[in-house]
């Protein structure tokens, strides 16, 4: 009998024992649908998006909103043209599973390292180059034809933003076929926002008075803004091979600032210079920065990470509207009725509700 016991015992532990194994390995149905799912979505992981400058990653971010995980590598107020990439880029670099550049040989040192770092599956692609052909290229004051590099500031010009948004839908919808819909419904909300700033520039254009449609400024990246809007660019103070101008440059400049009779010139909130502030001071005329690729006020450019309504491609182009307008006798008001929020992340609830 007290064999009989033990025996019995040692079988009631072993179902207890093997029971619990059970459990941890083979939830119940109710545990599956309850705690199980939720952990694997947590623990998903995004694909990697890289981009460039500030701009990019902002149009980018906006398609992409939660599905992906976009970084930009260029610091917001980094020479684009210059910048050396450092060792954590080629970390980062290595684990992307997308790369998208402006391309136009903007960030030359960039994308070689991307070369050589990302996986030998990720494509590199150059919104730039896929804009516009090489017989739409612009060679200009900073960019001359003798150099071989053309303009490469395209986004600058807002129908050349919303071409980026849309390549960079089709990339994404590539890289992540399921989320074709998703893509597609927030690419069709920021395209509307950029009509919305591609109409609002035509009329802040059409407020200044057409003798003072000239600009001239620090670097040369208004080049495809002007010819979209009819404006003309008469000069850029810094040379072709990005340093200060020589005196007999500056020399020129005044003169023909006094000849064409501009108001004002338009300096860099990326490139400071007291060579700007010597020319407006001795042809007697006003300066304000414009900026090309630093978004305004603080905050980051990834739309999901941004907190700060103004920090975005649009709410940079806006603050240029306005700088514009003021220092060439437009109408700076037009631009309030801009949304420069993102369509998607921490901003985009409360500011879509006011459309």
């Amino acid at each position: 009998m007290k064999t009989s016991a033990l025996l019995l015992a040692f079988s009631l532990m072993l179902t207890a024992c093997n029971g619990s194994q059970n459990t941890a390995v083979s939830p119940s149905p109710s545990e599956n649908t309850s705690t199980a799912e939720p952990v694997l979505n947590q623990t998903k992981t995004k694909s990697l998006v890289v981009t460039t400058v500030a701009p990019l990653t902002n149009i980018v971010s906006n398609i992409a909103g939660d599905r992906l995980d976009v970084k930009g590598i260029i610091p917001e107020g980094a020479d684009s043209h210059t910048f050396e990439p450092r060792p954590s880029d080629a970390d980062l670099l290595s684990k992307a599973n997308l790369i998208l550049v402006n391309g136009l040989y903007l960030e030359s040192p960039t994308e070689k390292l991307a070369k050589s770092s990302k996986p030998k599956e990720t494509n590199i692609y150059q919104l730039g180059n896929n804009t516009i052909t090489q017989s739409q290229w612009i060679f200009d004051f900073s960019f001359p034809k003798e150099k071989g590099d053309p303009n490469p500031h395209l986004w600058v010009n807002p129908k050349y933003a919303e071409a980026y948004a849309k390549l960079a839908a089709k990339q994404l919808t590539q890289l992540d076929p399921e989320g074709k819909d998703y893509y597609t419904k927030n690419l069709n909300n920021y395209l509307q926002r950029l009509d919305a700033l591609d109409q609002v520039t035509r009329e802040v254009v059409a407020s200044i008075p057409p003798q003072n449609r000239k600009l001239l400024t620090y670097h040369d990246s208004w080049a495809y803004w002007a010819r979209e809007y009819g404006f003309q660019v008469i000069g850029a103070i810094q040379p072709s091979d990005f340093k200060e101008p020589s005196a007999q440059d500056v020399a020129k400049l005044i003169d023909q600032i006094r000849k064409l009779q501009v108001p004002a010139i338009f300096g860099s909130e990326v490139y400071p210079s007291k060579v700007e502030e010597q020319i407006a001071r001795e042809a007697k005329v006003k300066t304000a920065n414009t900026a090309d690729d630093e978004l305004p006020g603080t905050g980051s450019a990834n739309a999901l990470e941004n907190k700060n309504p103004q920090h975005t491609y649009i709410g940079m182009m806006a603050n240029n509207l306005r700088i514009i307008a003021e220092n060439l006798g437009g109408n700076p008001k037009l631009v309030d009725k801009l949304n420069t929020a993102n369509v998607v992340g921490p901003t985009a609830t409360a500011t879509n509700a006011n459309q």
